[in-house]
């Protein structure tokens, strides 16, 4: 009598090994009943034996407020708020202040400082360099397809524009379909590694980014895939398909967090569609805080207001450490493994990525290098009492260390206020004047009862300001600070002429090919 709980498969008489489902069987009539029965059992089993599906939709400079479950009074997204209902919103997410270093953190697991390549072939900008190892790298050990759509922002160069040996597809990316740069320069459309549209039409993008991304899952659904949509919206230059221009209460901004809320929801039908949403982890999150909405024309001839973001109730935002800038919003989405309408206070960081999809992969994370991001699994299913009440957050604006989190406190590191119009690459550079600040003393937040950031409570709490500031030393001893190098800094391309001061912004020549050696 053959069982449901046999060891044994039988395929046309022969013995098959214990979990070793064919994808048909023939029995002999008098087997019909049970063979319905194995054949069930089989296919379910094989669908839990595969590895799971990633997509991460990573738009650009969105507002920890621009979205309508996390509390924008006027942006429309449907389609995000029931993916939040049916799954889980994380409210103390943390991307980087910038929209290439926040990329470089995501991809890499680690902090933009750790991998970036001052002071050599590379500008001085953190940037991507190409012995690192990517997620896409890990996930193609475990066999998975892989694919970018959207803005890469990893291979610029400030003479040459771009590094072709740091584009998606030599960094791991089976396919690649986007730009290598910002809206705000030449958004050339690329298909793998030949232009395709110079000067692309940007009214379109997000569209076609979805429909690139639709076909390649319905390519590879028979596989496992990660599928990677960092959109090239709502940095500015703005725009939108006529479908949705015109059609928000929040001008050109909100149409278009409106057309990309409209996209997300196609993507997740289509995961539906084709029985993929249960073996699926959806993130959707943004690069860093918004450009807030401004009151005078803007010089691309915007209309007033409708180019800026909101970071709600947190202060400032792109290009800056204060929550605005790097708080972003956070939605997970896995019907059945993520329990649904749910919201997740503890830290979790773009960085905590590359390890939780590796581990749910059942793939192995680099071990000859310091990886930043920690496994958070526990916290993707639910299990927030398994949350590190230890893990601090190190808020870096390019190579400076300017404040530290952990659990409710943040303190603000004294640090010299820079003036308007400051170079880029100076220490502290803030979008908005009223936050172009100094302290001459740390400037500690109750992050519970102050989320504004607007409170020093440094004077009542020492032993707090005491515990941060070991914390900042210690990373300012790994990772280095605007005036010293960090001790695990990876500096590929020096080789053994490890530099003993920081570098300076300088004119750079022009990039050489790399060579394949790494170090920590």
């Amino acid at each position: 009598m053959i069982t449901m709980t046999s060891r044994l498969r039988i395929q046309s008489g022969r013995k098959l090994g214990a979990g070793k489902c064919p994808t048909s069987i023939i029995f002999v009539p008098s087997f019909s009943g049970p063979l319905v029965l194995l054949l069930v059992a089989c296919s379910f089993a094989n669908a839990a034996a595969r590895p799971p599906n990633f997509v991460v939709i990573f738009t650009d400079d969105q507002g920890y407020q621009d979205v309508g479950c996390f509390g924008s009074p006027d942006i429309r997204t449907p389609r995000l708020d029931t993916m939040a209902k049916q799954g889980m919103k994380f409210t103390s997410f943390y991307a980087q202040p910038i929209c290439g270093p926040s990329r470089a953190a995501l991809m890499t697991g680690c902090y933009p400082m750790r991998v970036a390549e001052r002071g050599h072939t590379k500008q001085v900008h953190p940037i991507l360099h190409e012995d690192e190892i990517t997620i896409a790298e890990v996930l193609k050990t475990k066999g998975y397809a892989t694919a970018c759509f959207g803005k890469w922002d990893l291979a610029k160069h400030a003479q040459a524009g771009f590094f072709i040996d740091l584009f998606p597809t030599r960094q791991g990316f089976d396919y690649f379909y986007g730009t290598p740069t910002s809206n705000d320069r030449v958004a050339n459309l690329y298909r793998n590694e030949k232009l395709i549209e110079p000067a692309s039409n940007m009214a379109t993008l997000t569209q076609r980014y979805t429909d690139e991304a639709i076909a390649f899952i319905k390519k590879n659904q028979t596989q496992p895939f990660f599928v990677y949509i960092p959109h090239t919206m709502p940095h500015t230059r703005l725009d939108a398909s006529a479908k949705f221009k015109g059609e928000s209460k929040r001008g050109l901004y909100g149409d278009v967090i409106e057309e990309i809320d409209f996209n997300v929801g196609r993507l997740l039908d289509t995961l539906d569609e084709l029985k993929l949403a249960e073996n699926t982890y959806v993130l959707f999150t943004s690069d860093n805080g918004p450009w807030l909405i401004k009151n005078k024309d803007h010089a691309d001839g915007y209309l007033p207001g409708d180019h800026g973001g909101s970071a709600g109730p947190l202060r400032s935002g792109k290009v800056s450490t204060f929550e605005g800038g790097v708080r972003v919003p956070a939605i997970l989405w896995a019907p059945g493994r993520v329990p649904g309408g749910t919201s997740c206070d503890s830290i979790a960081t773009t960085m905590d990525v590359m390890p939780t999809f590796a581990a749910l992969a059942g793939a192995e994370v680099p071990s000859d290098r310091v990886i930043d991001g920690e496994d958070i699994r526990h916290l993707f299913h639910g299990d927030f009492d398994k949350a590190d009440p230890d893990k601090a957050y190190f808020y870096y604006l390019r190579v400076h260390l300017q404040a530290v989190r952990q659990g409710k406190w943040k303190l603000h590191l004294s640090r010299e206020k820079e003036p308007v119009g400051a170079a880029p690459f100076s220490r502290n550079t803030h979008i908005a004047p009223a936050d172009r600040v100094g302290f001459e003393e740390p400037f500690l937040v109750d992050m519970e009862n102050d989320i504004g950031e607007t409170t020093n409570v440094a004077a009542e709490n020492p032993q707090v300001v005491e515990r941060l500031f070991g914390l900042a030393e210690s990373m300012r001893e790994d990772l280095g600070d605007y005036d010293r190098v960090g001790k695990n800094m990876r500096f590929f391309d020096a080789l053994d002429a490890r530099p003993t001061k920081p570098p300076v912004p300088a004119t750079r020549n022009q990039p050489q090919r790399k060579s394949s050696q790494s170090g920590k």
